[in-house]
């Protein structure tokens, strides 16, 4: 056990099977990771105790008093089983209680489940130490820890006495700069309360749901071979056809054979050979071809060759290929995935095998009474007062095509719709059961106008969640009914763009899949992650996890990012000269910037990711 300093905090698992070695901790290590990762803690104490009121006891006033600890942050042992005793343990040496933490997790796990009233967990303050009762489950621990994150330095600062951070604080506060007291997560209650009433999902939990809503094919389709690669003893090398028995020395030729000639069938002897060309039959009485490059030309007549003189020795079955010595009739060929690639295709073709292909149906959907087709009226002046052309629709249909979804394998409609319930109403209507998939652009947000969250539950969508917590790209939506998922894409261009390839891309990927009854490779759904050095000398973290649009240099065999200047969502020139999506933690209260040559994780947005060569 590593001692902590006055400045850590210490993270326990109450479980007797736990801690008597018979069950294995999934909970408490992942709250230490979070803990590391929110709070910026370098240390954390981690132990695991038995469900004994007294040792839990006499461990929180140790950890209080003697080693004063800055928060204690439990997991288990907060319902209703006989030796869930963790609360009245904590209760019993609490000089504060803060019944508003409890409340504000209890709240947020009541959005999951109904049984998270059945948590008994307690929060509070003894001296200068926080302690705070999670539940036993990783996913309820990260939900409850998620609900309160964003109070918690405030908390300490206070309980420290801190007062210059304090006033701080409530400067940024009270300016609207703070990001200490605004929780992201917070979901609105109506009335006065003007937040989004949809909870904020974290990348990997949207993710998550997304794919599980499309079925994965559990017996992969299998490509057989009908025929013989090759279907004839083919020669490997332009040379000659012989008897090996024959050995080498002088040899008259006595025809040719090129690639496409039938099987010569007639009877030769040792001394005799034909000439014969790559991939080419070989002749039936000849079991060995020897190459050019290991004979001596004697004699000819009007250019054609007479005699030739073998210099080695030829053994049997020299440079000839077998018949289905490449790929043999009712061979597996390969397991189907999709997009169907160029190698597949080449298999397919190697064995007269038709392509056919389940096509995906995907209709793109521009939301807005500002946009006008940039190829029509006006688009040449550019002088349509109060309109912008529509570039998500061409965006979101060419990034689709870029990433194999070919006019073979993906329908793709494009529409427009103004920005009125009615209209986006009978469009998606219309639309629902008849395609795959939605990618709907606009509308998402928490403006007069975004209609696309209340026409959905109208039509009877099955609403997965309204917001992630993520920058750009926070009010995506994604929903699901029969056969079409939705993707709500928020409308400024570059959060469509983001939130395309984080999420609608390994979905229709799948989709694809399982359409043509395959497998799929759900880590190849995904954009590649590679590591990188960041080239830009600083960058101001925001409070979500972001996105931010890089080139990338590469310098003496290392990959360092440069971000494409200023970020903001509408600004499409970031993601014209963008090779990757650099993925940046959020803001915490000890780190605010992000430095030259740290290293990050960056998602490639296309095979030739890399801009310049230094």
């Amino acid at each position: 056990m590593v001692l902590p300093k006055a400045e850590e905090k210490g993270v326990w698992q109450v479980s007797d099977s736990c801690s008597n070695g018979t069950a294995t901790d999934t909970s408490g290590p992942h709250l230490v990771s979070l803990v590391k990762e929110k709070l910026d803690a370098t240390d954390v104490n981690y132990l695991v105790v038995p469900d004994e009121a007294d040792v839990i006891q006499k461990l929180l006033i140790y950890q209080c008093d003697v080693l004063k600890v800055r928060a204690v942050f439990t997991t288990g042992g907060t319902g209703f089983a006989p030796r869930d005793v963790t609360p009245e343990a904590t209760r019993a040496v609490l000089t504060k209680e803060a019944p508003q933490l409890t409340m504000a997790m209890t709240l947020t796990s009541l959005e999951k489940t109904k049984f998270a009233v059945l948590s008994r967990a307690v929060c509070g303050v003894r001296e200068k130490t926080l302690i705070v009762n999670f539940p036993g489950s990783k996913k309820a621990v990260d939900e409850c820890f998620h609900s309160i994150v964003n109070v918690i330095p405030h908390i300490l600062q206070l309980m420290a006495d801190e007062i210059p951070k304090v006033k701080e604080t409530h400067r940024k506060i009270q300016s609207g700069e703070g990001h200490v007291h605004v929780c992201p997560h917070a979901t609105g209650k109506g009335g006065d309360d003007r937040n989004s009433p949809y909870p904020m999902l974290e990348v990997v939990d949207a993710l998550e749901i997304i794919m599980s809503t499309i079925a994965t094919q559990k017996i992969p389709r299998k490509q057989i071979s009908r025929v013989n690669i090759p279907p004839f003893r083919a020669s490997v090398k332009d040379g000659y056809a012989l008897k090996s028995s024959g050995d080498k020395g002088v040899k008259r030729v006595v025809g040719y054979v090129a690639a496409g000639n039938g099987i010569i069938r007639d009877y030769f002897d040792i001394d005799q050979c034909y000439k014969i060309n790559t991939g080419a039959p070989v002749p039936d009485q000849a079991d060995a071809v020897i190459q050019i490059e290991d004979t001596k030309l004697i004699s000819t007549d009007n250019d054609i060759e007479k005699i030739i003189e073998v210099l080695s020795s030829p053994s049997p079955n020299l440079d000839i290929r077998s018949i289905g010595s490449d790929l043999r009739m009712g061979e597996d060929v390969f397991e189907h995935r999709y997009p169907l690639d160029a190698a597949q295709r080449s298999l397919l073709a190697s064995i007269g095998e038709t392509i056919n292909v389940g096509q995906l149906r995907i209709a793109v959907i521009s939301t807005g009474d500002e946009l006008v087709h940039p190829y029509g009226d006006g688009a040449q002046t550019g002088t349509i007062e109060g309109k912008i052309f529509d570039s998500n629709t061409t965006m979101l249909v060419q990034m689709l095509r870029q990433f194999g979804f070919t006019e073979e394998q993906c329908l793709v409609s494009q529409i427009v719709v103004h920005d009125d319930y009615q209209s986006l109403r009978k469009q998606i209507e219309i639309l629902t059961g008849s395609v795959h998939a939605i990618l709907c652009t606009g509308g998402v947000s928490m403006g007069d106008k975004d209609f696309v969250k209340p026409v959905l539950k109208d039509l009877g969508y099955d609403l997965k969640f309204g917001r992630v917590n993520m920058k750009p790209g926070k009010p995506f939506t994604f929903a699901s009914k029969d056969i079409t998922r939705f993707f709500g894409l928020p409308g400024n261009p570059v959060s469509a763009f983001v939130t395309f390839h984080l999420f609608a891309l390994p979905a229709l990927r799948k989709y694809l899949a399982t359409l043509n009854q395959t497998t799929s490779n759900l880590a190849k759904c995904h954009l590649p992650k590679i590591t990188v050095k960041l080239l830009t000398e600083s960058y101001e973290l925001d409070p979500r996890p972001e996105y931010a649009r890089a080139s990338i240099v590469s310098k003496g065999g290392e990959l360092w990012a440069q971000i494409t200047g200023q970020q903001i969502s509408s600004r499409l020139k970031s993601i014209v000269e963008a090779d990757v999506l650099l993925h940046l933690p959020a803001r915490s209260p000890s780190k605010t910037t992000i430095v030259r040559g740290e290293s990050v994780t960056a998602l490639t947005l296309r095979a030739d990711f890399i801009s310049t060569y230094e």
